[in-house]
């Protein structure tokens, strides 16, 4: 299929071209990188979902799925697992979590493996974001791996991004003070139908009022995903974000980042955890002192 086919595809809401474009990209073959030259990106909201394991984010992207569909928007979701020791590939699975809406031709559903990624993300997955943006859809809705505060890359490509918290992380309110407000644009106080939850709910409330600037103050929205209840004041908190004048400010500091990450993948696409590694070990069984740093000279200088 020639290039400019496979992109009028993609534009015109294809999901097999869909797939073929994400699996290139991933796969980092050229000819798909340079079809991204080709593309002309909507502004569809990215919306990213973040939050330690056990949280329910799978659940709630499928309860926050079904009330977007009963709105008519069409969605993509990107759900970033963690890689198979072997194979590398995803190692959980998008349709056991989302079977609910993996056959509506409405939604579009890909796992992408985190490849080691320490950030909860996927090497690939900005782009990836980017090819969505172009095929048509309304919403774009990822899902991290769900490592606990490493997950700091999903601001560097949501427009929204969401961290979903649950109760039982109540005794941990030093530990979210430290650093993840710099990533949630909204919190989201899942499973709140759970004992503590009215007083987790008040001290997100106080720290997001402590923590309000640029006249903007964390909306903390509590939901019960497994029963989709509160799916209105996540949308309404969601679009609130998305109508603030600061989002115009983050979407420069977005790009700047994509652009940031992308030319440090191309400048490294020759270089692998594995020829690294043997060369090493070719190194390592020399006489002589190892010096890694004149040993990774030759890779930056």
């Amino acid at each position: 299929m020639e290039k400019s086919e496979l992109t009028g595809l993609l534009q015109s809401g294809n999901r097999r071209a869909l797939a073929r474009m994400i699996t290139g990209i991933e796969n980092e073959l050229p000819e798909y990188d340079k079809m991204l030259e080709e593309l002309h990106f909507a502004d569809v909201p990215v919306i990213g979902f973040t939050g330690p394991p056990g949280a329910g984010k799978s659940t709630l992207i499928n309860a926050f799925t079904d009330h977007l569909l009963q709105l008519n928007k069409k969605v993509a979701i990107l759900a970033v697992d963690p890689s198979s020791p072997f194979n590398k590939g995803s190692l959980l699975g998008d349709r056991l979590r989302m079977s609910e809406h993996y056959l509506n031709p409405n939604v579009f559903i890909r796992s992408m493996a985190s490849r080691g990624s320490l950030g909860g993300l996927a090497p690939r997955v900005f782009e990836a974001c980017d090819v969505l943006r172009a095929a048509g859809f309304d919403f774009i809705l990822i899902e991290t791996v769900g490592v606990g505060q490493s997950e700091v890359e999903i601001a560097a490509l949501a427009d929204t991004s969401v961290l979903v918290l649950v109760p039982e992380a109540g005794d941990e309110i030093q530990t979210i003070k430290s650093g993840i407000m710099e990533i949630a644009d909204v919190f989201v106080l899942n499973k709140s139908d759970r004992d503590g939850a009215d007083l987790f709910y008040k001290n997100l409330l106080m720290l997001s009022h402590s923590h309000a600037e640029n006249n903007w103050e964390t909306p903390v929205v509590k939901t019960v995903a497994s029963k989709k209840e509160g799916m209105d004041a996540l949308m309404n908190a969601i679009l609130a974000h998305r109508g603030h004048e600061s989002i115009q400010l983050k979407k420069t500091r977005l790009l700047a980042m994509k652009a940031l990450n992308y030319i440090r993948n191309y400048r490294t696409r020759d270089i692998s955890l594995s020829s690294l590694s043997l060369e090493l070990e070719q190194e390592l069984n020399k006489a002589g002192n190892f010096n890694l740093y004149r040993f990774v000279k030759k890779y930056i200088s």
